[in-house]
């Protein structure tokens, strides 16, 4: 009975060691004002990319990098507190656990159905020209002649072939889901083009009316 009850106490005792061994890498999956390393870095280079951020990405979370979190979120919806937390982390596309990959498990719907066409639209594109793809769907949702949802967008009678037969269905890759999210987070390639299309491809002519801004891989971007 005396080895029985030393063995369970033995076994408690290793728990508490490894729940409290956790602790801390828990705690680092939430950055703020004072934290430093190459999380808060990668955080940076985010915000940076995306214009938020005009000072260094020197991995010191100070003045400039807490108000350019403040900015990004209440931008992307979330909670302006300046901390950067699970939801923050998931919308920079940063998994804490290993810095700059992409969050690809619980994306938004929103995320999802905007992945899933570039993906069926662009795959094999450039990953410019897959994040310019992205982009022209949100400058349609904020245009007054189209839908003001990404899914009244990509579902609007006639606009991507890819939703009449089926394409949009499949599984988007990483790099799809990255694009996606990179658009949403406001980077846009085409300047604010509302059209694109494939020379070799499309059979509409009034397409060849639109005025072409820019061209990235096989795709023209127009007004």
């Amino acid at each position: 009975m005396r080895m029985r009850n030393i063995r369970r106490a033995a076994l408690l005792l290793a728990l508490l060691l490894t729940l409290t061994a956790a602790l801390p890498a828990a705690a680092a999956t939430s950055l703020y004002w004072g934290s430093r390393g190459e999380l808060v870095r990668q955080v940076q280079l985010k915000l940076q990319k995306w214009g938020y951020l005009k000072g260094a990405a020197d991995g010191v979370f100070g003045q400039d990098t807490y108000e350019a979190v403040t900015h990004f979120q209440r931008k992307n919806g979330l909670a302006a507190d300046g901390v950067v937390g699970e939801a923050t982390f998931a919308a920079l596309g940063i998994q804490p656990g290993s810095a700059g990959a992409s969050a690809s498990s619980g994306r938004s719907k929103n995320l999802d159905l905007l992945a899933r066409l570039v993906y069926a639209e662009a795959r094999g594109e450039p990953y410019l020209g897959q994040v310019a793809v992205a982009a022209v769907v949100l400058n349609r949702v904020e245009h007054a002649s189209f839908p003001n949802t990404i899914s009244g967008v990509v579902y609007q009678a006639g606009a991507f072939d890819v939703v009449s037969d089926g394409q949009i269905n499949m599984e988007p890759d990483a790099q799809a889901v990255r694009a996606a999210q990179d658009a949403m987070n406001g980077w846009d390639p085409t300047g604010g083009c509302i059209y694109y299309y494939n020379p070799a491809r499309t059979t509409s002519s009034w397409i060849y009316s639109r005025t072409v801004m820019t061209v990235i891989g096989k795709h023209y971007f127009a007004i």
